[in-house]
């Protein structure tokens, strides 16, 4: 929930907002929120922006990215920086996961 200091993983539930990928909304404040979002190889992140900044790491597997007109094949340890409005989407080319952080939180996901 929001606002509180400890968030243990096995109680959250996650959602799937689309096919292939789970989001689970870890510890969040107004200021801040970490994501963690499980692909499965094949899966999509459509193309979009939004107005938060969002820092991408990736924990596991290799993704192919576009942030703005830049499109990199990205792995275990790499992380992006999508500053806010910028169009950026992803392709899951090996399951994987990817722990977002965006400043401010993200009202929609909650």
């Amino acid at each position: 929930m929001k606002n509180d200091q400890w968030v243990f993983y096995k109680d959250i539930d996650g959602i799937s907002p689309s096919a292939g990928i789970v989001r689970k909304v870890l510890a969040y404040c107004d200021n801040a929120m970490c994501v963690e979002n499980s692909f499965e190889a094949g899966a999509e992140g459509p193309l979009h922006s939004h107005p938060h900044t969002q820092i991408t790491y990736v924990a596991q597997g290799r993704f192919r990215f576009t942030i703005g007109d830049e499109t990199r094949e990205v792995s275990k340890g790499d992380t992006m920086c999508k500053q806010n409005e910028v169009i950026h989407g992803c392709a899951c080319i090996e399951k994987g996961v990817l722990i977002d952080f965006f400043t401010p939180m993200r009202e929609d996901f909650v």
